[in-house]
């Protein structure tokens, strides 16, 4: 029974451990969708926060200039998302694709550039204490639990932390709650007063900042390994803008959608070990190609997103003015 209790301890840990950068980039996004805009560029904004965040940590033993640099170069991007759809008014979706286009780019181009100057996790002692688990006092000692959920890095409690400001921010804030309105109605809230390009810019270049702090996260947990081939994002961007969905505009229900496509995500890693300690429950995941398994997070990721379209209406969090751009001559 010890055995089963571990297997099932391990799973539930890393469903939190390997899928806690889609908390980051979901928030993020949430931020910029709720300023109106619709941003696409999700996984090209983290792989930008992923490599200058970590070199910079690298270079400076910090893990706090680390994390600064990752939300910097990542606010970057939203800067110059920005300036392209508020200022000059370019199409939202054309933009946000260029933008993960070029950040992947850039990553690579980074990475490669450097060759065998890369630097190791290993040699920088300040990113892997900050990667080491911090335990919750009391409530790590829980059976399953505790491991489970309060015996994680301080990344993880930093994005749960940064999910549950931000749904304050957005419900209990003037500023929010304007912010609100500039996603719903920019012509209303322009009438009042509210300056929109400011609060666009704002918004976006903080989404983008904490999208790269989920960036900056999977490279620690990739151990800082740079591969020309695969970039440490590896979809998750992609999985962050259905995960905005799914989660209503709610940062706090993102921290439910983050386990619940984590749960899938992890299983195609633990199904052997769960069907050999429960035989009896969870013996047919034996059966299943592991294919299928690697498949799943993005299955269900198509499977929102066509449950969305069908519903034909929108979602009682879904901005009104998402992905339109604001001409004030309009108004």
């Amino acid at each position: 029974m010890n055995g089963s209790s571990d297997v099932l301890t391990l799973f539930l840990f890393n469903i939190v451990l390997v899928n806690i950068p889609l908390l980051y980039g979901t928030v993020g996004e949430i931020l910029t969708e709720k300023a109106g805009s619709l941003n696409l560029g999700v996984e090209g904004t983290m792989a930008v926060g992923a490599i200058f965040g970590y070199l910079a940590g690298c270079a400076t033993d910090s893990l706090l200039t680390g994390l600064l640099t990752a939300f910097a170069a990542a606010g970057l991007c939203g800067g110059l998302f920005a300036l392209l759809t508020v200022t000059l008014q370019a199409n939202q979706n054309v933009t946000g694709l260029t933008i993960t286009t070029f950040g992947l780019g850039l990553y690579f181009f980074v990475g490669k550039g450097l060759g065998e100057r890369w630097p190791a996790m290993t040699d920088v002692p300040a990113l892997v204490r900050g990667f080491t688990a911090v335990e919750v006092p009391v409530l790590s000692r829980l059976p399953v639990a505790g491991k489970a959920l309060f015996s994680h890095n301080v990344l993880v409690y930093l994005g749960v932390l940064i999910a549950a400001l931000a749904w304050w921010y957005l419900n209990y804030t003037k500023t929010g709650l304007r912010l609100r309105a500039v996603g719903e109605n920019p012509a209303a809230a322009d009438s009042v007063g509210v300056n929109i390009q400011l609060y666009k810019y704002v918004h976006l270049i903080a989404g983008s900042g904490i999208m790269g702090l989920g960036g900056f996260y999977m490279a620690l947990n990739m151990s800082g390994s740079f591969e020309g081939s695969n970039c440490w994002i590896n979809g998750y961007g992609w999985i962050a803008i259905a995960l905005v969905i799914f989660a209503n505009w709610n940062p706090l229900l993102a921290i439910l959608g983050t386990l619940v496509f984590g749960f899938f995500n992890t299983l195609q890693i633990y199904a052997g070990a769960l069907a050999g300690a429960f035989p009896g429950a969870l013996g047919w995941l034996n059966a299943l190609p592991p294919q299928m398994f690697k498949a799943l997070p993005f299955l269900i990721t198509a499977v929102v997103l066509i449950a969305t379209s069908v519903r034909k209406r929108e979602g009682p969090g879904q901005p009104a003015s998402l992905g339109l751009n604001y001409f004030r001559e309009e108004r």
